[in-house]
């Protein structure tokens, strides 16, 4: 069989069920084979939106996703989704046609070093150069990328090598490590000092999801009854509605949750990772005692010096600590969730338009399951779903905190939908990210994925205002016009619902569900929201 041949029986060998991304002369030999193959593939309208599909279909499934490009500009445009993948912990495995390797040593039409290019943003990176280790190189990238810490791999595939014929070679055993069994000495030091902490403090980070440890962490919870954060990444890992969960931390400014961090004197850190919340934003003193419980070891942090490390599977190290802990907290949370709870449900009767973010982050809960599923892009909006979006299981908010790239949300959501089709999908953006990648629509509806794209529209780059704002008092350069929703909507083939009122909001979005298809919610939004905020919580005062 031909290189290609070998390859796409790699892929299927791996469990690929869907490939995103765009044809080339570079990987037609690719794409011929992948007609015999029952790999589904979707064809994209830009190779950014093929490699943020494959990204969060990585983050919600643990599957590496898979998108492909040609060369030259098809594979640059892979770059922001691979990178996002990369610093989010998605694995992804990225593939790009290449020139063939007689005309790689001199200058040649649209031939980049696409090995070296993709090597900083990507966990491994390599070109294949004959036939004979395809299925070694795949192996690899499937394995890298979906080891812990997960994230993104490159393959480069020069298009004289994928039509060569190769004989007595097949896809390699799919092999995956264990993470070890914790440590019972560390076990035994985070339990002495959970045991003598006054006021101990959970803080949970994405490292759980991922390693399918949220019941574990929950019955944590509710045996040893310390109070618990979650990271952006990490929203719903412990249900919002436990009494014992005081939201979400990542907002750079000071907030209700900070009061918590500002009290504790141990801070146990489950599955987290700094690259959502940096701990000189948590620990600026350097006073606490730090527990840190995941498969990874730590990073290296002046503000970030262990008391323990607790190395190895995260459900089997909370098991071994909640059993060997005998010790109930006796630090209440309650007066402290009792303000944050309060803070979200304060505008839900708010019948203010444009609509105040709070308000559209209440409804758009009240409309949906606890288990359907919502893409935030970045933005503005971004602080106010994280902040307030009330997640009562793992992986039903997604945001990207770590490379937090504009223009997720709508290819996202696509895969999202294309991964879990009985659940409602929400693309969650505002207008400046939607138009990142707006043309995705196109594939959702020739795809047959219904989805709702809920636009904040304020025709402005509301996040950067909101900075230019409590920086220098003034904005720059944030303004632009944005196009009739409606007639672009209708140009796709789909719907559009045009909100002027507050009380609109949740019938349009159950009228969206209905529809079952594409369908845009274009929601004005008052942004003045955001620097009363920033003024409310720098007045904020802790009183321990």
């Amino acid at each position: 069989m031909k290189g290609s041949e070998l390859f796409v029986k790699c892929l299927e060998n791996e469990g690929v069920e869907t490939i995103y991304g765009i044809p080339g002369e570079e990987n037609i030999d690719v794409m011929d084979a992948l007609l015999d193959s029952k790999i589904n593939f979707i064809t994209t309208r830009h190779e950014q939106g093929a490699a943020f599909m494959a990204d969060v279909h990585g983050r919600l499934t643990g599957q590496a996703g898979v998108c492909l490009a040609t060369l030259g500009p098809g594979a640059t445009n892979l770059v922001t989704g691979v990178a996002d993948a990369n610093l989010d912990r998605a694995p992804v495995v990225a593939i790009a046609g290449q020139a063939a390797t007689t005309r790689l040593h001199k200058e040649s039409h649209q031939v980049l070093d696409l090995v070296e290019m993709f090597k900083p943003i990507t966990k491994y990176s390599t070109q294949i150069i004959a036939p004979s280790i395809i299925n070694e190189v795949v192996r690899k990238a499937f394995k890298v990328a979906e080891t812990e810490k997960p994230g993104a791999c490159f393959i480069d595939f020069p298009e004289n090598i994928a039509e060569m014929d190769i004989t007595d070679s097949a896809p390699l055993k799919v092999q995956s490590a264990t993470a070890p069994m914790p440590s019972q000495h560390k076990v035994a030091q985070a339990v002495d000092v959970i045991a003598s902490a006054r006021y101990p403090l959970i803080m949970a980070g994405n490292g759980v999801i991922r390693q399918h440890a949220s019941d574990n962490l929950r019955a944590f919870v509710e045996k040893t009854k310390i109070p618990v954060a979650t990271t952006f990444m990490a929203k719903g890992t412990v249900p919002f509605s436990n009494e014992l969960c005081l939201g979400t931390v990542g907002l750079q400014a000071n907030d209700y949750v900070s009061c918590g961090f500002d009290r504790a004197d141990v801070i146990i850190c489950v599955g987290f990772d700094m690259i959502e919340y940096h701990p000189y934003l948590w620990h600026k003193d350097k006073n606490k005692k730090i527990i840190h419980i995941d498969e990874y070891p730590a990073e290296v942090d002046e503000h970030y010096i262990l008391e323990v490390g607790v190395i190895g599977q995260i459900g089997a190290s909370l098991d071994a600590i909640a059993a060997a802990l005998n010790h109930k907290t006796k630090a209440s949370s309650e007066n402290l969730r009792d303000v944050i709870v309060k803070e979200m449900a304060e505008y839900s009767d708010d019948q203010g338009f444009p609509i105040k973010p709070q308000k559209i982050v209440w409804d758009l809960r009240q409309a949906l399951k606890p288990d359907d599923i919502v893409i935030s892009d970045v933005g503005a909006h971004k602080m106010w779903m994280a902040r307030m979006y009330q997640a009562e299981q793992p992986n039903t908010c997604i945001i990207s905190n770590g490379f937090a790239s504009m223009g997720i949300s709508v290819p996202g959501a696509i895969a999202a939908k294309q991964a879990f089709p009985n659940r409602t999908v929400v693309a969650v953006t505002g207008d400046a990210g939607f138009l990142m990648n707006c043309q995705e629509i196109e594939t959702a509806m020739r795809v047959g994925t219904p989805m709702i794209i809920l636009i904040w529209n304020d025709s402005k780059y509301g996040l950067i205002e909101w900075k230019q704002e409590a920086h220098f008092g003034r904005a720059s350069h944030i303004d632009f016009n944005n196009p009739d929703f409606g007639k672009f909507a209708e140009a796709f083939g789909a719907k559009c619902y045009k909100l002027q009122a507050a009380n609109e909001l949740v019938p349009a979005i159950k009228q969206a569900i209905k529809d079952n298809t594409v369908v845009i919610i274009d929601c004005p939004v008052d942004y003045s929201e955001n620097m009363k905020l920033t003024e409310k919580l720098g007045k904020l005062i802790c009183v321990n």
